[in-house]
């Protein structure tokens, strides 16, 4: 007979990083499925959102602008962006000044298929994080405070 694992926890159910994990997993299914029509991933969509942030603000954004945006890897943003530079919802230039940086801007379709999804997107967050016996904005607060104390 093997010796028995001992957790800290009673269940699974009280620990607030596996049912993290769980909700988080769930909450991924939900936007799959609801970015699907879209042929876009959820990567693929972050990126897209983070561009559509930036533009808001400069006309001439960077990939490395667009990864800090998302807190995501430099190397995976460059590689995202190609494929989204294929499905031509965005275009890649040259930098003016930095013959390292890379210009991103979203296309015409891009920017349709942006806000197509940032609409299924929203309405997909709302109706399953509405299952929360709390109001969003304070969750969200937690949430926010969360990430500013582990320094994103």
């Amino acid at each position: 007979m093997s010796q028995k694992v001992e957790f800290s926890f009673n269940s699974p159910n009280d620990s607030p990083g596996y049912l993290l994990g769980q909700v988080t997993i769930l909450w991924q299914r939900k936007l799959k499925k609801s970015l699907d029509p879209l042929n876009l991933t959820h990567t693929q969509f972050i990126i897209l959102a983070a561009l559509g942030w930036l533009s808001r603000e400069s006309n001439k954004v960077t990939q490395v602008e667009i990864a800090n945006q998302g807190n995501l890897d430099r190397m995976m943003v460059s590689k995202v962006l190609r494929t989204l530079e294929s499905k031509t919802f965005v275009s890649r230039k040259e930098h003016e000044t930095d013959t390292r940086a890379k210009v991103i801007k979203l296309t015409t379709l891009g920017t349709k298929v942006l806000q197509d999804a940032i609409l299924k997107v929203e309405e997909t967050d709302l109706e399953f994080f509405s299952k929360i016996d709390r109001d969003l904005v304070s969750f969200n607060k937690d949430m926010v405070k969360l990430l500013a104390e582990n320094g994103l």
